[in-house]
């Protein structure tokens, strides 16, 4: 059975198990530089999904000028198609369900239909971010 933990930034063993997921998924796998992905630690909600003790996921949200910003999506590459970033964004979903503003990601081209199945629309164009194709996706 899976486990979600809502974390936060000071909870140093549990961040470290977040920042290892991040570091397969974005450092390693897609190639992303180190300096944009570890930014705005210590103002995020973070949470970690767990399945038999063994992180699987993370992911995380923050406020910002326009909203909520939920962000950092990663699950293992070992540990796909379980489900687990489907549970781990409603788990997210779940804690700001009750705030009053704009709830919104940045979904890279190839998790859109993902996300558009969890309740999202795509606003604007299509935009690069750290060398990625993302669209901008409000929750409905």
């Amino acid at each position: 059975m899976s486990e979600i933990k809502k974390i936060l930034f000071k909870d140093k063993e549990d961040m470290e198990k977040c920042f290892s997921i991040r570091k397969e998924v974005f450092i390693k796998e897609q190639k992303c530089d180190p300096k944009d992905e570890y930014e705005n630690e210590e103002e995020s909600i973070h949470f970690l999904l767990t399945k038999n003790t063994i992180p699987c996921a993370t992911a995380r949200y923050r406020k910002t000028e326009k909203g909520i910003k939920m962000e950092r999506f990663a699950v293992l590459k070992s540990q796909r198609g379980k489900g687990y970033g489907l549970e781990i964004l409603k788990a997210i979903i779940n804690d700001i369900s009750t705030t009053k503003c704009t709830k919104y990601l940045h979904a890279q081209v190839q998790v859109v239909k993902f996300y558009e199945k969890a309740g999202f629309k795509k606003v604007g164009e299509k935009f690069d971010e750290v060398g990625i194709m993302h669209y901008k996706m409000i929750l409905a």
